[in-house]
């Protein structure tokens, strides 16, 4: 990540329309897990995906399963290019509590490598933290070495590796105290 360029997280609007529908096709043709998108893959209409997020984003529109959750696009100033998403779960049920955690991402294929998941982690703690969490859960593929990365330079601590049946895949669970981002009281 160069040094001048700078980013910053923004809720997703139709005004990104055509670098959101970038980020999406990145996927479309690589592969790879959306995490961290909801239906984004599966979404070509981006008007629909933000309709879901819109339904997401409330206790009162939330649908049946799902919990309350905040969508972000990371986006670069310079070119204006979605490089990231990340979504923060506001509290957990029972399946989050095992194997989502409070927050889900993804680094466009194209932008992986360069320090993007870590700094987009790293931005999104105090949007946590404004939420009233004091620590959260982040999970991540046993084999995702990458994200396993981006976690531990957030300060993540590992606690267990459970295995998620339905997708025949092991997933490791991090915790993260947000209280430990606070700046030291004076004395």
């Amino acid at each position: 990540m160069a040094e001048k360029e700078t980013f910053k997280l923004i809720i997703p609007t139709m005004m990104y329309e055509k670098e959101i529908q970038a980020f999406r096709q990145e996927f479309v043709v690589h592969g790879g897990s959306m995490d961290g998108c909801l239906s984004l893959r599966k979404t070509e209409n981006i008007a629909d995906w933000l309709k879901q997020l819109e339904d997401l984003s409330s206790a009162d529109t939330c649908p049946e399963g799902f919990v309350p959750q905040t969508q972000f696009i990371y986006l670069r100033e310079s070119d204006n290019k979605v490089v990231g998403v990340i979504q923060i779960r506001h509290y957990l049920n029972e399946y989050l509590a095992k194997f989502g955690g409070h927050i889900g991402y993804s680094v466009c294929h194209s932008e992986r490598k360069k320090g993007f998941g870590t700094a987009m982690l790293k931005a999104i703690l105090p949007v946590c933290e404004g939420l009233g969490l004091e620590r959260i859960l982040i999970t991540c593929l046993k084999d995702n070495e990458g994200s396993r990365r981006v976690i531990q330079n957030n300060g993540g601590v590992y606690e267990s590796t459970v295995y998620l049946d339905e997708k025949g895949v092991y997933l490791e669970r991090y915790w993260m105290e947000l209280l430990r981002l606070e700046q030291p009281s004076k004395r």
